[in-house]
């Protein structure tokens, strides 16, 4: 067994050894093709054939969620009509460790005549798919994890690094944000991370809203609604800026104390001032993590003049939960309705 282990985390380090060792050779031609593909106003183009076919199908994918929109090409299928998949404000990525895959070498002249340009990734310069690109990324020869140092796997690996790498140079050279990120990631893990508020709060117009100068009971009364409402009453200045929040639970708290004459007084006796905040824009996870630190289970959402625009319900959350992942598994705190 301890040999075993010994020898799987040789495997796995031979495949990390040679990526850095890739890392150490790259230079201004793999600038150069990231330039090309933040430049590009088409699609980027993915081809290969057999396990470099399969990395360039992965790099299709992280192509395609990171800002440049991309599809692969089977170089077979290629020269039997799909050229015509390509167009001359696209970009072609050649895939190929020695250069020298028939498949691929045979349609690079059409595919460099059809698109705007051609970049290789292959071992060395001196191949032909290195020749006939426009610009030619070269990743150095490395020793196969294969114990015959047969099977395509240190050279896959370090493929696929150097194409991510291009990739993720690409992405930031145009700019690409979370929120670009989370427009094509909504769902799993990674779309609920990134969501923001504004997606999931209840928006102003069904909120409850009152004067912070009213009575409590004035407010009650103001802000009755029919149907499902927010369990608090975000309350306002004279600038319509947020001044305090009345819960439901301050509420009971009056009338389980018998304080049936403190309903005529002013709710800014009894609100919670400065209550916790979320603003426009910011993410869900964020406003997540501080209902759960202060718990609590209303959270007013505000703009930058912290005039308030909508509300975070837990009971919103919670429904999101079920409704994205199955039963709620959120990791709140119990609730504490004493809280500010």
């Amino acid at each position: 067994m301890l040999e075993r282990l010994r020898l799987l985390r040789a495997n796995v380090c031979t495949e990390g050894h040679a990526i850095l060792a890739a890392s150490a050779l790259l230079g201004p031609e793999a600038v150069k093709a990231a330039e090309l593909t933040a430049q590009c106003d088409g699609c980027i183009v993915v081809t290969g054939v057999g396990k470099a076919g399969l990395v360039g199908q992965k790099l299709v994918a992280t192509l395609a969620s990171t800002g440049s929109p991309a599809h692969f090409l089977h170089p077979s299928e290629a020269v039997h009509g799909d050229l015509g998949r390509v167009r001359e404000c696209d970009l072609v990525w050649a895939i190929s460790n020695s250069g020298r895959s028939e498949e691929v070498v045979r349609i690079a002249p059409h595919l460099r005549a059809n698109a705007s340009g051609l970049i290789s990734i292959t071992s060395d310069h001196e191949n032909p798919l290195a020749v006939a690109a426009d610009c030619s990324v070269a990743i150095g020869k490395h020793d196969e994890a294969c114990p015959n140092g047969l099977a395509p796997t240190a050279s896959n690996a370090v493929m696929m690094a150097v194409g991510d790498g291009i990739a993720m140079l690409a992405s930031q050279m145009r700019s690409f944000t979370a929120q670009d990120f989370a427009r094509y990631h909504p769902g799993g893990s990674l779309g609920r991370k990134l969501i923001d508020v504004d997606q999931v709060m209840r928006p102003l117009a069904v909120c409850r809203v009152a004067s912070s100068t009213v009575s409590i009971r004035s407010a009650m009364v103001a802000t009755s609604r029919s149907g499902r409402r927010t369990g608090a009453v975000m309350l306002v200045d004279e600038q319509g800026k947020l001044a305090g929040l009345f819960t439901d639970s301050d509420l009971a708290r009056l009338l389980e104390d018998r304080e049936e004459t403190a309903l005529d007084a002013a709710i800014a006796c009894r609100m919670t001032l400065d209550p916790a905040t979320a603003v426009s824009g910011s993410l869900l996870q964020d406003a997540m993590a501080l209902m759960s630190q202060r718990r609590i289970s209303e959270l007013p959402v505000v703009n930058a003049e912290s005039q308030p625009v909508g509300l975070l319900d837990i009971t919103d959350l919670v429904s999101l939960a079920e409704a994205r992942q199955g039963p709620a598994t959120l990791p709140f705190a119990p609730i504490d309705e004493n809280a500010p």
